[in-house]
């Protein structure tokens, strides 16, 4: 069986639409199963109908006509109670329904499976049997689980690929096509899709047409011209150490580039106006598709040889295409996996969003589009990222959301949002030089989170008090080597004199985890549990003592440098750390630098460190918490994991207390606390973590404004008691809610982002 199912997703995940992925599941599964019909009926979000899409054995007229409401009939039964059902004798069933226009009266047996994905009722797949004696097996029965379980995915990557494409199930017009990811960062943007992809890689090419057939043919006919000149050279070069077998393989490749092989069936496709790329990956996945399902092990292989040659051809059709996209005045950036280098290549003031299959809300360029101020949607793990090249997309980095081909009506409804956005920050910006102080005369610092000088010149601009967090590693990051001491000496520079006399928190190199260096790469099975951190510059000390060396020569006649240590687990690390920096300090002292000892401090994100505050603040001057880090491990999520990113909220109960402790231990041995995490720059989660006690916010600079402005407006007697009432509850969800409607009491509402009720009232208002 397992090769049997193996084949099957095989051959439907390169089916070219959703009715021949369909078409596919049901022949297949019925010939495996040796049953009379197999029928998948698919639920219509538009309707919540189920309607039969595919089926072998009933009536191939009843396809697209029948429909059953989302409880009706067993089918209904199924999706309904999302497990399987079993029966010998289906029309006796109470939940029975027939419909003479399939011709299932014949059919007796009957067992149903739900197709579910993420959570979500995609449809049902039946298999039906003629006698009534027959039941079906439990071993019949698993397989159909694994059956649907393996292609739920396959099935919605299909139906978003024809939703985009403009049509409903019903084959009607679909407009305002909506995908959920997580929210990367907050805004509304209206942009055109620029889909940014990995060199040579099919799978991820986009679908386009071309009005330009013959520039398309004469770029294939040239890539194919060089490749075949790249396996003769080859070919040539190996001669003398192959045996004729061997060198028989370069032969296969030559003979599959010849014109009446896959380079005509190719030109043939661009012939009829698909791009150059577009064409090669049709066809390639055709060939593929075909020698995988050969029972000959020797033509399986021939399935690698193809996949390799059209990577070879895709390879020479890119040279220099990537360089040469053109960007739309209102670009949105779409990508498998955005790159801090993907958004560097937008012209600047034209990227107004961003869209990423993988990564989080806190995977580093969400932290960068944040600081950037640009709406971020990640985690979008169902989308088909190669239809959305060209198309008008609606952003939404407050719910998570993105809209393409929108309707008038929805982007009108979105325009206004992006309006209503503006005007708030402009109206901010007379809080920039005054103080946060609540009304009864708490105070309290904001900072803010940089990496880049791009974010100090924002910073100024919106009032921060200095930085909580600048993220050395930025400066390792866009380098193919290790910075010099010297180069170093020159960013760090930058920043404290940028924001002298205010502090400057500079954290060591902190790498490993999500952050890796392309010239020093760490490959590890679980990276966030492995070498990161202080770890790595403990065991590299040449790295960590060049990086504070630097720190303190850039401080001279400043004084404002604070050095902060992350990932720290235990008190061990601690020591080592100061005595290399202790070292360092009167190395450069003797050299006749005139610095003064920085204030050290440690970064609280491992939930180890939270049951060590006092022993940590004995050694140190301050502490600060990095709550995305401490967050993920405390729930243990992988914060770059979409499909358990619904599981990482900061206002988790346990987030919560464990932050209340850590401030009242620091408190408790006189030393200060902060947190540099993006709960800080939250206004709910600033409000609360200020009746924590923390004395320091660091966030990024676009959320500074917001968050003065609610800390200005309220006494901390009134936050205290938020706090106090929201550690009663037990639910993240509920407790963001009470956060979220407090605020609105208070006259805030215009700060927190649309609720999903502004989405619906639209939605029900578009249908009515």
């Amino acid at each position: 069986m397992l090769s049997i199912l193996r084949s099957l997703v095989q051959e439907v995940n390169s089916a070219r639409d959703l009715q021949e992925a369909l078409d596919i599941i049901v022949s297949r599964v019925q010939k495996a199963m040796n049953t009379e019909v197999c029928s998948v009926y698919l639920l219509d979000p538009a309707t919540n109908r189920y309607i039969l899409m595919a089926t072998e054995g009933l009536y191939r007229k009843a396809v697209g006509q029948v429909s059953l409401g989302y409880s009706e009939g067993l089918v209904g039964l199924v999706g309904s109670r999302e497990e399987p059902i079993n029966l010998e004798d289906a029309p006796s069933h109470p939940r029975y329904r027939y419909f003479p226009e399939t011709g299932e009266e014949r059919f007796r047996s009957f067992l149903g499976v739900p197709i579910i994905h993420h959570r979500r009722v995609l449809g049902v797949l039946v298999v039906q049997q003629r006698e009534s004696s027959r039941c079906f097996d439990e071993g019949e029965e698993a397989f159909l689980v694994t059956v649907s379980a393996q292609l739920a995915g396959v099935i919605a990557h299909s139906e978003a690929t024809g939703a985009i494409s403009g049509l409903s199930l019903t084959g009607e017009e679909a407009r305002d096509v909506s995908f959920n990811g997580v929210p990367g960062a907050p805004g509304v943007a209206i942009g055109t899709g620029v889909v940014v992809y990995p060199a040579a890689d099919l799978d991820v090419v986009p679908e386009k047409p071309t009005e330009d057939i013959e520039g398309e043919l004469k770029l294939f006919k040239a890539a194919v011209k060089a490749v075949r000149e790249d396996i003769e050279r080859v070919a040539k070069r190996l001669a003398s150490q192959l045996r004729p077998e061997e060198q028989a393989l370069f032969d296969v490749y030559l003979r599959m580039l010849g014109d009446e092989a896959l380079p005509g069936e190719v030109a043939n496709k661009i012939a009829d106006g698909t791009w150059a790329q577009g064409a090669l990956k049709q066809v390639v996945q055709q060939y593929v598709r075909h020698f995988e399902m050969m029972d000959d092990h020797y033509l399986q292989e021939r399935a690698v040889d193809i996949r390799d040659l059209g990577r070879r051809l895709l390879s020479h059709l890119q040279e220099g295409e990537q360089k040469h996209l053109v960007y739309p005045e209102r670009t949105v950036l779409v990508s498998e996996e955005l790159t801090p280098a993907m958004l560097g290549e937008v012209p600047k003031g034209q990227l107004v969003g961003l869209v990423s299959v993988k990564g989080s809300s806190n995977s580093h360029v969400a932290i960068l589009a944040r600081a950037m101020g640009v709406p971020t949607v990640m985690g979008l793990v169902d989308i088909p990222v190669n239809q959305l090249d060209g198309k008008e997309l609606v952003v939404d980095g407050f719910e998570g959301q993105i809209f393409a081909s929108p309707s008038q009506d929805l982007r009108a409804f979105y325009q206004a949002i992006c309006d209503e956005e503006d005007e708030l920050i402009r109206g901010l910006e007379a809080l920039r030089d005054k103080p946060c102080e609540t009304t009864d005369g708490h105070r309290v610092s904001l900072l803010v989170n940089t990496g880049l000088m791009t974010d100090v010149v924002r910073s100024l601009s919106h009032g921060a008090e200095g930085i909580g967090l600048y993220r050395t590693e930025v400066p390792f990051m866009i380098k193919d080597r290790f910075p010099s001491e010297q180069e170093q000496r020159e960013y760090y520079r930058e920043q404290l004199e940028a924001f002298a006399p205010n502090p400057v928190t500079m954290r060591t190199l902190d790498i490993g985890g999500d952050k890796a260096l392309t010239y020093f790469p760490i490959n590890e099975e679980n990276p966030f549990l492995g070498w990161r951190g202080i770890r790595v510059t403990l065991d590299h000390p040449e790295i960590f003592l060049v990086q504070v060396r630097a720190m303190l020569k850039a401080s001279e006649g400043l004084n404002n440098l604070q050095i902060m240590l992350p990932m720290i687990s235990n008190i061990s690390e601690v020591e080592e750390s100061l005595h290399l920096i202790y070292r360092v300090y009167h190395e450069v002292r003797e050299e006749g630098y005139d610095i003064h000892m920085p204030k050290v401090g440690v970064m609280v994100e491992i939930p180890a460190a939270v049951y060590q505050i006092r022993e940590l603040a004995d050694r140190v001057d301050f502490l600060s918490v990095g709550s995305n880090d401490l967050t993920q491990y405390l729930l243990a999520v992988d914060r770059n994991n979409p499909r358990v990113a619904q599981l990482y909220h900061s206002y988790h109960p346990a987030v919560l207390q464990a932050l209340v402790r850590i401030a009242q231990d620091a408190h408790a041995v006189g030393k200060p606390v902060g947190i540099c995490g993006e709960l800080a720059g939250d206004p709910g989660g600033a409000l609360l973590l200020m009746a924590m006690g923390y004395d320091s916010l660091s966030m990024n600079a676009a959320s500074l404004p917001k968050v003065k402005s609610v800390i200005r407006s309220i006494s901390r007697e009134w936050a205290i008691q938020l706090l106090e009432d929201v550690l009663l509850l037990d639910s993240p969800h509920v407790i963001k809610s009470c956060v979220d409607l407090a605020l609105r009491n208070a006259g805030f509402g215009r700060y927190l982002r649309p609720g999903r009720s502004s989405s619906m009232a639209f939605s029900e208002q578009a249908v009515s």
